[in-house]
């Protein structure tokens, strides 16, 4: 497998397909607003069952006894369920898909009759479990009954909001009027609403965009319910005469409830609301609705309950009084776009004059007495904080305001408070920027088109651009097929129950659970402590999302998540003739995707599991419809990274790499014309020499297994990134030329005085440690094994760091490897942290080459 640069072929520019946000992001060198910034949208994501709620569930061995369950996690219409008793062990946790599982809410099974009786663990461990079950029926959170069965169930509120579907919308300006329309659209939540009584029309006029969070939305028979009187809005009550509008206005009326669209818009009426201390006449500024890009004077012009009142932009063109006037609309106490007085001043903003405004410089003390009114008491508005995540230069997608309809790239520009201002980019015509409100509803992060297939407005390149442009592109090869005597090695008992598995659910489509066997060695890819924070088992389910979402899983695991999905990609020569999928993976602020093969077949699921482990050099059991209790078949367990490697890697003297495990780059030569940045040499002195060796390192060392080499391909052909962090070419020769252990290499004398300058951790002599004692060996660190290894750190004041070297099981010669890079990188270690260790890790390398080295 390589890498390489290919031209873009027949880039139009004139797609919207064409945009891609990952390499916009890093053509511009920006950041995206972080996806939790969005309230809305993560509102939006969220189905009616959360982690907590219970159910009723049969059991497994016996369908028609039924027992309590709780919702660990979900993942869209997958539930990760663990039966009630067993605490906090997961090990019995089971995924069920909503659709298609026997689910019913708390109290089901005694209504219809049906046997409750705890699973056998459960059993061992509450004799009393029909104390446990009566306390659980009595004060537990049940899942709604109506999630579980009809129309709703596994659905989430927006895809109960079908276009077809009729709603009611609160007039903008009368709290008491209301008026019916029709769900056209639905984009993500974000609703195309057409009023009722404009059907016939343009297909541009009597639509509004609104998202279906919106406060102003209702379902039918909200109106008649709350006293408020059916009228059309200003905006279209002149296109028809009264006897058209009184025959809609009788249509709306008689509608039915709906209560499909009112449980789609009730989690809006969970969003609280305080009471306003507002009067008439009090002055404020605002963000002008029809035109959102400047801040005006305005004025509380009606109060209609203590919840809402109405905010009016002053206008003074023919209106001596300064009291509104202008564009009004309808506020509550929390609601966006209304400030107190003088905030603008204080935060650097200008202020716009209202029009008809006759002084050259607005002044707010002035203005107030010329109106004869007093502006609106700063505890009026709600408490402002500054915490969010927004930031200048950040990217988002955001609402045109003047074509509601076009979602655009955007740039913040400004942030003030609460507020943002946001730079539009794909205009016809320029527009000034926007303001926003952070939690404002026509604001999405990156990819929220892409993800809803919607078009986004963006800057088209011409055409000679594109073609120049250099994409990125994971180009597979073919992989050699694994040792026979590997597969040999399966236990017999995980192919015979291959097809047990295969035959149970939906059939031969139907894929087993798949554990993760964090016990299991993890291979120089995958860190095994967070594998050991994966779920102990995704599925049943179909074959294709089961196995996806386990890939995923082991991607985000590993060390270098782009260097395992290279692994993991497509061959040229497709051996299962299965399900194509793309995955992505990101590293270091770059994102990396490429195209691999699932199977569909559930008889091929633990074939497929146990080559894919071949690839990423780790134990064959490490996931797989196989179960791991206490002794791995392969007795991976019971050895370290460097002796696994060891013992089952390649036979030669150098240390290899784990079973199954086979490089993808071609010959170990450099490429004619690559050059590695330069870096300053770790301690050890060593002669300058040329290999075309391969294996550089032990797998015990996550850099283990050409990783140094497949940085050099990876990021140098994908990223463009320069290599600093790599081994340069004296070290790579060093330990390509020794078989286990390091040995001392004589230092010519002309370069010892101008490496003399050289600290052990590769600092700079300020940023030295201080000299600490010289260390003195009881043994040979090549002999030490990962507890000696812990127990060294322990004595440093690197103690609370010794866990990382039990997790990841690194030993004596694992240790004698690593170097301020790769602690920083894979033990995810700040600088000063890692510069503490490696003063240590150095002083263990200088005692060993002093006292052992001979």
């Amino acid at each position: 497998m390589h890498c390489g640069l290919l031209e873009a072929e027949g880039a139009s520019g004139q797609e919207d397909s064409d945009f891609n946000w990952e390499e916009y992001l890093e053509e511009q060198g920006a950041s995206a607003v972080p996806h939790s910034a969005f309230k809305h949208v993560d509102l939006g994501l969220q189905t009616g069952l959360s982690p907590g709620m219970k159910l009723e569930v049969p059991l497994r061995d016996s369908p028609d006894t039924y027992w309590v369950a709780t919702i660990i996690t979900t993942c869209g219409q997958l539930l990760l369920l663990r039966y009630e008793g067993f605490h906090d062990d997961r090990r019995a946790d089971f995924w069920c898909d909503i659709m298609t599982a026997d689910l019913h809410p708390i109290g089901w099974s005694r209504q219809q009759g049906q046997l409750m009786k705890p699973p056998e663990g459960i059993r061992e461990k509450h004799e009393h479990w029909e104390t446990l079950l009566e306390n659980v029926l009595s004060e537990a959170c049940s899942v709604p009954a109506n999630l579980l069965d009809g129309p709703h169930r596994g659905k989430n509120p927006l895809d109960l909001l079908a276009p077809g579907a009729s709603v009611e919308l609160q007039d903008p300006a009368d709290t008491a009027a209301a008026w019916g329309a029709t769900i056209e659209d639905n984009v993500g939540g974000r609703l195309c609403l057409r009023y009722a009584g404009t059907e016939e029309m343009a297909p541009t006029h009597g639509k509004i965009w609104l998202f279906y969070l919106h406060p102003l939305l209702h379902p039918p028979g909200w109106a008649k319910e709350h006293g408020c009187v059916l009228i059309p809005p200003a905006v279209i009550r002149d296109v028809q005469r009264d006897a058209k509008w009184d025959e809609v206005q009788q249509q709306i009326s008689n509608q039915k409830h709906d209560g499909t669209v009112a449980e789609g818009l009730k989690l809006k009426d969970k969003i609280p609301t305080s009471a306003h201390c507002f009067t008439e006449g009090m002055k404020l500024e605002a963000i002008d609705p029809i035109a959102p890009f400047h801040i005006r004077p305005a004025t509380v012009t009606k109060v209609f309950t203590s919840m809402y009142f109405l905010v009016e932009m002053d206008e003074l063109r023919g209106n001596s009084s300064g009291r509104g006037g202008g564009p009004a609309f309808l506020c509550h106490r929390d609601s966006v776009g209304i400030l107190p007085v003088q905030w603008s001043f204080k935060n650097g903003i200008q202020l716009t004059p209202p029009p008809g405004y006759q002084g050259q410089d607005f002044d707010w003390a002035d203005y107030l007495k010329q109106c004869g009114t007093e502006a609106a008491p700063q505890h009026c508005f709600p408490v402002e904080s500054s915490v969010h995540s927004f930031r200048e230069s950040m990217k988002l997608e955001a609402v045109n305001p003047l074509s509601p309809e076009h979602i655009h790239v955007a740039t913040v520009t400004k942030v003030r408070g609460q507020y943002i201002w946001l730079n539009l980019e794909g205009l016809k015509e320029s527009l000034p920027e926007v303001i926003v409100h952070v939690d404002s509803m026509d604001i999405f992060p990156v990819s929220w088109c892409e993800t809803n297939g919607y078009p986004l407005q963006h800057t088209r390149k011409p055409k000679a651009v594109l073609k120049q442009r250099r994409v990125a592109v994971v180009q597979p090869e073919k992989h050699r097929d694994p040792p026979k005597a590997s597969l040999s090695n399966a236990p017999r008992h995980q192919a015979s129950s291959q097809s047990e598995y295969a035959g149970q659910n939906n059939g031969k489509y139907s894929c087993p659970k798949i554990y993760f066997n964090h016990r299991c060695f993890s291979g120089p890819y995958l860190n095994k402590g967070r594998i050991a924070e994966l779920p102990q088992c995704v599925g049943p389910g179909s074959c294709v999302l089961v196995l996806k979402e386990v890939l995923t899983l082991l991607i985000n695991t590993a060390y270098k998540p782009s260097r395992v999905l290279r692994e993991l990609q497509l061959n040229e020569d497709m051996r299962w003739q299965g399900h194509r999928e793309t995955l992505k993976a990101k590293y270091r602020g770059k994102s990396y995707r490429a195209t691999v093969e699932l199977v569909r077949m559930a008889d091929q699921v633990a074939e497929f599991c146990r080559r894919t482990c071949m690839k990423l050099e780790c134990c064959p059991n490490l996931f797989g419809p196989l179960m791991v209790l206490e002794r791995c078949s392969e007795n991976c367990a019971v050895l370290t990274k460097t002796k696994y490697t060891h013992y089952y890697g390649k036979k030669s003297k150098q240390v290899g790499r784990p079973p199954g495990g086979q490089t993808n780059l071609k010959g170990g030569v450099k490429r004619a014309g690559r050059r590695r940045k330069k870096r300053k040499h770790c301690f050890v002195h060593k002669k300058k020499r040329s290999s075309a060796s391969l294996d550089t390192s032990p797998g015990g060392s996550p850099q283990a297994s050409g990783e140094d080499e497949d940085d050099l391909d990876e990021e140098d052909s994908l990223s463009e990134d320069s290599s600093s962090e790599l081994l340069d070419d004296s070290e790579q020769s060093e330990w390509k030329s020794q078989p286990v252990s390091p040995t001392p290499v004589e230092t010519p004398p002309h370069q010892r005085r101008r490496r003399k300058t050289h600290s052990p951790a590769c600092l700079d002599d300020e940023n030295q440690p201080s000299v600490a004692k010289k260390l003195c060996l009881d043994s040979s660190p090549l002999e030490w094994s990962v507890a000696d290894v812990v127990r060294f750190i322990r004595t440093t004041d690197c103690a609370p760091l010794a866990r990382i070297f039990f997790d990841q099981e690194i030993d004596g010669q694992a240790l004698l490897l690593l170097t301020l890079s790769t602690v920083q990188e894979c033990m995810d270690l700040k600088l000063g942290p890692a510069v503490r260790l490696c003063h240590h890790i150095e002083r263990v390398k200088l005692a060993f080459y002093q006292q052992y080295a001979d």
